[in-house]
């Protein structure tokens, strides 16, 4: 069978180009999300975060899609002055059509029988809808 690659198959989503803006409409999608707050790879949330998105189980067989990350700050100035441990983020892995609400509470429970990642409690299922988004690498 044949992998499922959604950096190939959304790539103008996944693939902007570096040398030009480009307007893309982003279609609302489904999205494994987890949010924290903190300096990105030094907040232990973060590192759970992390952990807690890499534990799937393949339903079918696809290329997990790349990490994304909404970054914000309670006051924007403190964003502009990369005063990251006032950053507030979600982590968001696109999950596939085929892939349910149900079927991420049944994984989420067969983990927590096994070895359950620190943040589990805290990874939501939730459609996302960016809509029109300019892009560039």
């Amino acid at each position: 069978m044949k992998k499922t690659d959604f950096k190939k198959t959304l790539k103008h989503l996944y693939a902007p180009s570096a040398k030009a803006f480009a307007l893309v409409d982003v279609p609302e999608m489904n999205f494994l999300m987890i949010d924290g707050k903190g300096t990105p790879g030094q907040s232990p949330a973060y590192q759970d975060a992390l952990e807690a998105h890499v534990k799937q189980i393949l339903l079918r067989d696809y290329v997990v899609p790349p990490l994304e990350g909404l970054w914000w700050a309670d006051d924007m100035d403190s964003f502009i002055r990369r005063e990251k441990d006032l950053w507030h983020w979600t982590l968001m892995i696109m999950q596939p059509g085929w892939i349910t609400a149900e079927m991420v509470e049944s994984i989420r429970a067969m983990l927590a029988r096994k070895a359950p990642p620190a943040a589990l409690d805290k990874v939501r299922f939730e459609k996302f809808s960016e809509g029109r988004s300019a892009q560039i690498l």
